[in-house]
């Protein structure tokens, strides 16, 4: 496998700490708020790369941390605490605000398919774990105290800015100095606040009652359960300039060394070109797809069609053409299936298993090229299209699904009202009379009404006529 590491700004070849085994970490949500589908993308980019290292042979500990303290309006030290800002919103405490948002997650991971994560650590419950690492990186010298809390001085890591490849003169945010004008550098940030008595979440430490910096928890929580170095860190682009650079100077701080040997960052879901975000407004959720009609899968699949550096313009015409192409694939399982006639394969020619074995090849290459996860979906349709019996392409199709993991072969559950029902029976019973324009006539009628019907080897389906548009 070769993945592109930021860390070294290039494709490397991808070599475990332990041959067989890999740990990843990835950043996961603040739960102070909804979920949306931008947000989705990365997990669903990297809930794959988890299914590919596993479909490989290897044993992987996948740990997801969820923010629920310490995360700023602004990614820095600035702002009030996302959580707190979540539970006057909603008039709701900090605690209900996260187990209403982490089960919002849950559900979305759910309805998306994605594999819930080995470990799914709350940094509300590994205050001890944040407190003893930052004890480490003072004991180490490099921290002093403010009139906010205890600050990392990252004037003692000289290479803080390679990381991002940043020029710490476009660094110089004036509003964190204000905030602090007795930082040594605007850049230097919180271990530990406690210049915030109103803070509603708050616990005892040696530097004063008060609260964790957000980026100390993901250091802390990685190296708790994959230890102080591990494979793979994970998480979107934004997180490069500022919290996975602190992250970096903080496990330099306590272990003098890289805690993670790769850094992946996927980049963003577009919405009609800008990015999507609550104060934008056009944040759309799983929930919201379902509501038009999509299968969540659809999401999925035009996930996997894109490349997870580079993104993807999300429009409801190209989640319309991603649900039909899904549709299909789940229909042709549906259909080899129900011919039934599994027994009666017989053995491949020469020609068409080495043609077979190079759509093998060819797929596994694309997903272990920096997760070329497109081209792997290509691959598929080229299978699909070729001259292979259709059972030997299930059996590769179904295979392939354990990494793209998009449920093939899954019934259509669409509950239909009985009257719509109805009119589907009496369609059917016109197209067994030979009455085909009268079928037709039905069939229009039951569109007028938002259904569809789709007529599969295993007989006629209603489905909801998807619904574009914001």
């Amino acid at each position: 496998m070769k993945l592109f590491n930021t860390l070294t700004k290039q494709v490397d070849e991808f070599k475990p700490i332990k041959p067989g085994e890999v740990g990843i970490y990835s950043c996961g949500p603040t739960v102070y708020w909804n979920q949306h589908i931008g947000h989705m993308y990365a997990y669903v980019q990297w809930d794959t790369l988890v299914r590919v290292l596993r479909y490989m042979g290897n044993k992987v500990t996948w740990v997801m941390n969820v923010t629920d303290v310490g995360h700023m309006t602004s990614d820095e030290d600035v702002g009030d605490d996302k959580m707190e800002k979540g539970a006057r919103r909603e008039g709701l405490t900090v605690w209900q605000i996260a187990d209403k948002y982490i089960k919002q997650f849950l559900d979305s991971m759910d309805k998306l398919n994605i594999q819930r994560p080995d470990v799914l650590c709350r940094a509300t419950e590994h205050i001890p774990e944040q407190i003893e690492l930052i004890k480490k990186i003072e004991a180490n010298g490099f921290t002093y105290r403010t009139q906010t809390g205890l600050v990392f001085d990252t004037g003692k890591f000289p290479t803080y800015a390679d990381f991002a490849g940043l020029n710490l003169d476009d660094q110089n945010a004036g509003a964190r100095t204000e905030v602090d004008p007795q930082k040594k550098r605007p850049w230097d940030f919180l271990l530990w606040v406690t210049n915030q008595p109103e803070h509603i979440m708050k616990w005892e430490s040696p530097w004063g009652v008060g609260f964790p910096g957000w980026h100390i928890e993901c250091t802390a929580m990685s190296v708790k359960y994959l230890g102080e170095r591990f494979d793979i860190h994970t998480g979107g682009k934004e997180h490069k300039p500022v919290h996975h650079t602190n992250e970096i100077a903080q496990g330099y701080g306590a272990f003098r060394h890289q805690t993670a040997n790769y850094w992946l960052h996927n980049d963003w879901l577009m919405f009609d070109g800008e990015k999507m975000s609550k104060s934008l407004g056009n944040n759309v959720l799983v929930t919201d797809l379902m509501e038009k009609g999509f299968n969540p899968l659809a999401l999925r699949y035009l996930i996997l069609t894109s490349h997870y550096r580079k993104g993807i313009n999300f429009t409801w015409s190209s989640l319309a053409a991603a649900q039909t192409a899904w549709d299909k694939l789940n229909r042709f399982v549906l259909e080899v299936r129900a011919k039934g006639a599994e027994g009666a394969r017989k053995q491949l020619s020469k020609e068409k298993e080495k043609k077979l074995e190079g759509f093998r090849e060819q797929f596994l290459t694309a997903a272990n090229e920096d997760m070329g996860f497109p081209k792997a979906v290509a691959t598929v349709w080229e299978m699909i299209g070729s001259n292979i019996p259709d059972y030997d392409k299930l059996d590769q199709l179904l295979e392939w699904d354990q990494i793209l993991g998009l449920k093939l072969g899954m019934e259509l559950k669409d509950e239909a009202p009985g009257e719509i029902k109805e009119m589907a029976g009496k369609r059917e019973e016109l197209r067994r009379a030979g009455k085909y324009v009268e079928a037709d006539q039905v069939r229009l009628m039951i569109e007028k009404s938002g259904w569809t019907v789709l007529d599969t080897a295993v007989g006629p389906v209603l489905k909801k006529l998807l619904v574009s548009g914001r």
